[in-house]
């Protein structure tokens, strides 16, 4: 099963950002799509930035989802499921996200 929107999943994100935890952020993909997902990076190293979203869940250290920080990967980069955020969570990723790209949600 591939990672679905709203789950942090680890994810082998190349040498420079190695392995670490992400958001899935894009939507599911038919068969005819590219396997691909968009994620948005985890850190722990925060800066108080207006892009940073801080979420706690039970399975994350302490720190936020980076706005400024998207990417998007093959799935067969994504190692484990992690666990998953609730909609209001997610919503509050959404909103960061949606600011740094000059949207609103």
């Amino acid at each position: 099963m591939p990672p679905k929107r709203g789950e942090v999943w680890l994810f082998d994100c190349g040498m420079v950002e190695k392995v670490r935890p992400v958001l899935i952020f894009s939507v599911p993909f038919a068969d005819t799509d590219r396997a691909v997902v968009t994620v948005v990076f985890h850190s722990t190293a925060l800066r108080g930035s207006q892009f940073e979203a801080m979420v706690q869940v039970p399975f994350l250290k302490i720190g936020a989802f980076i706005a400024q920080s998207i990417a998007t990967y093959p799935t067969v980069r994504a190692v484990r499921k992690m666990g998953a955020l609730n909609a209001s969570q997610l919503a509050e990723v959404e909103v960061t996200v949606f600011k740094w790209l000059g949207r609103s949600a």
